[in-house]
């Protein structure tokens, strides 16, 4: 979102100031603070004929691409009622909620940071069509489900598809669970999911168009930075995590770097990324490394109390930015 240039209450030109923690937009005139907050939205999982019905999005962002029927709530109706009307508009049908199915955020965007309510749905009445900002309208059964662009999208498929593909099993406490997928050396057709997981870090989020397309490219060909990816045990598998090492080979000694790392938010405190750094670790020992680092600057208070707690140390290294040319 664009900084506002005026206080919308008084006029007078905004400045910055911290508060609660933060720095943010500020009026000294009248004391205004501006506060950026995520915006709500809903998406919609509508069982039909055994599968799931998914709309082919008309405008951009992931113009073409298959997508959840969703969109943002009103501010006049709550997240039940804009389902309901986001479902009919986009599809055509008339559909009841079933149930709650998850909620999550986008902070990454696209374009503003968000909150997604999902629910289970069912039809009622209408007939299966596309309408409003999409130009198809399809039911895709479990083994055919597409790509979907929008991380928060897959995150509500792979919880729908573990709930109909084990209706019968009782919910376990996540510290009971057992690991309910596996780490493997990433493959070029992960790129995709490795650059939306890559969004979900905070240091990221700066990056601009070149770079981005700089990333891609590093991730399909660059010989020196090895990447595990962590896949849930479904039809059709979904990426939920990952690591970079970078090897960096020096005239005395050879080295490893995590730079990036991720896993999706729903999939955290599951173990996920404890398997990620210990097949890094893995790697790091057979490639006979003398030194495993993490750029802890990328991390949260959480993340590196976790990078202790497998044995990593606080060490200092000199450095110097250098500047791009262009």
């Amino acid at each position: 979102m664009k900084p506002l240039a005026y206080c919308p209450v008084c006029g007078h030109e905004l400045g910055e100031r911290e508060e609660g923690g933060r720095i943010r937009q500020a009026c000294d005139n009248c004391g205004y603070v501006h506060y950026v907050n995520p915006v709500p939205a809903v998406g919609i999982l509508i069982e039909m004929n055994g599968g799931i019905v998914l709309i082919r999005r008309a405008n951009p962002p992931h113009q073409g691409r298959w997508a959840l029927p969703s969109g943002y709530i009103e501010a006049d109706e709550s997240a039940e009622d804009a389902a309901v009307r986001e479902a009919h508009e986009e599809t055509g049908l008339q559909v009841e909620l079933i149930e709650l199915a998850g909620v999550n955020s986008f902070p990454e965007g696209p374009p503003l940071s968000g909150l997604m309510v999902f629910y289970r749905a069912r039809p009622i009445g209408g007939e299966l069509r596309a309408g409003d900002d999409a130009s198809e309208a399809e039911v895709f059964q479990t083994g055919e489900l597409p790509l979907l662009p929008f991380r928060t999208h897959r995150e509500a498929i792979s919880q729908w598809l573990s709930r109909v593909q084990s209706p019968h099993k009782a919910p376990a406490a996540p510290e009971d669970e057992a690991p309910n997928f596996f780490i493997r050396p990433a493959e070029s057709r992960d790129a995709n999911e490795i650059m939306a997981l890559l969004a979900l870090i905070p240091a990221n989020r700066e990056l601009e168009r070149e770079s981005w397309r700089e990333v891609f490219q590093r991730i399909r060909e660059t010989d020196s930075i090895e990447v595990f990816v962590a896949v849930a045990k479904q039809q059709p598998p979904l990426v939920i995590g990952f690591v970079a090492l970078t090897i960096v080979r020096a005239l005395t000694e050879s080295r490893g770097l995590i730079n990036d790392m991720a896993v999706l938010p729903t999939y955290q405190r599951r173990g996920v990324g404890a398997a990620l750094l210990e097949a890094a670790m893995r790697r790091a020992e057979r490639l006979n490394l003398h030194l495993l680092m993490i750029n802890e600057q990328r991390a949260n208070d959480r993340a590196k109390a976790f990078y202790a707690a497998l044995g990593f140390d606080e060490e200092s290294y000199m450095k110097l930015k250098l500047k791009r040319s262009n």
